[in-house]
């Protein structure tokens, strides 16, 4: 997928070393087709990284894609420098009288606290509301996900005995759904939370479908019975060394830490990890933007 995105975002220099296309503004001017409009909301700490592992899933396909990044205002980062947020990202206050035919909004490592005590909750929950009436489908990934399925069907978050933390198998429940099409019976996906969702809660709320689970990860995908919103637990979008890079810092700052599960050949943290997730996060990505999004999202886009 030709993703646009500004000519000195710090990903597009990534992504073309990895031969991926990326469109020049240019280029994406004089193509005769609307392009998806696409609203990523970053709630990561290091947000560089995860810029450059979603725009590398959205990658792949025909489609012209114009993607934004949006950053809440009511939170202060301190792991971002203040001039790439203010070159390259929006606030809600900015685009709120706009709409969007998708919507990621990311993980955030705050599910050891109450939704309602972290900082930016507030303006959170006023951008999930904004979705119902603004953007054609979004997609929450792990806290994000545990934090729309609260809001939005008041579906509560468990913390687990330790750390959920490695490469799990997943099993399909709907092995019909778009979502999944392409997928081996058991595909991969890395976890890293200390937080779940029960499975009974997610089967006793009729406007949710269960998708994925895993025997030992739980709950993994859920959309709303419209296919307006999908929730995933995992992080498909990983790089290969994201769950060394974590395990190796919290090693360094003196925090107990077990071995991410399925990760390290022979569970030996010497040896370089076995990427399994790869092929199923992209065709993940894929079919959400086409099935779900492209397919379906109305070509006058002040219709949605």
């Amino acid at each position: 997928m030709p993703i646009k995105v500004p000519d000195s975002l710090p990903a597009r220099a990534t992504l073309e070393g990895e031969n991926i296309f990326v469109m020049t503004e240019y280029r994406a001017m004089h193509q005769d087709m609307r392009p998806l409009n696409l609203l990523i909301l970053n709630l990561m700490p290091t947000k560089i990284v995860t810029e450059t592992q979603l725009l590398r899933k959205l990658s792949n396909s025909p489609l012209q894609v114009q993607v934004e990044l949006l950053h809440t205002s009511s939170h202060l980062s301190q792991n971002t420098d203040a001039d790439h947020l203010s070159s390259f990202y929006t606030t809600f206050d900015q685009i709120k009288d706009r709409k969007y035919d998708g919507m990621i909004i990311t993980g955030a490592p705050v599910e050891n606290l109450d939704f309602t005590d972290v900082d930016y909750w507030d303006e959170l929950c006023q951008i999930m509301e904004w979705t119902r009436t603004h953007v054609h489908s979004t997609l929450h990934i792990c806290w994000g996900a545990q934090a729309g399925l609260y809001y939005h069907y008041n579906i509560p978050k468990y913390s687990l005995p330790s750390k959920l933390f490695g490469v799990f198998p997943h099993t399909l429940i709907r092995k019909q759904s778009p979502l999944f099409r392409g997928f081996d019976d058991v595909f991969y996906v890395p976890h890293s939370r200390y937080t779940t969702n029960h499975l009974e809660d997610i089967l006793a709320q009729p406007e949710l479908e269960l998708l994925a689970v895993s025997e030992e990860a739980g709950v993994f995908a859920v959309k709303s019975e419209d296919n307006r919103r999908f929730f995933i637990t995992g992080h498909p979008e990983y790089d290969p060394d994201t769950l060394a890079n974590e395990y190796f810092r919290d090693l360094n700052k003196g925090q107990a830490q077990n071995l991410p599960a399925h990760y390290f050949p022979n569970d030996d943290p010497t040896q370089t990890p076995v990427v399994r997730w790869r092929s199923a996060a992209q065709l993940f990505y894929t079919n959400w933007l086409n099935y779900y999004v492209y397919q379906t999202t109305p070509y006058d886009i002040t219709k949605i």
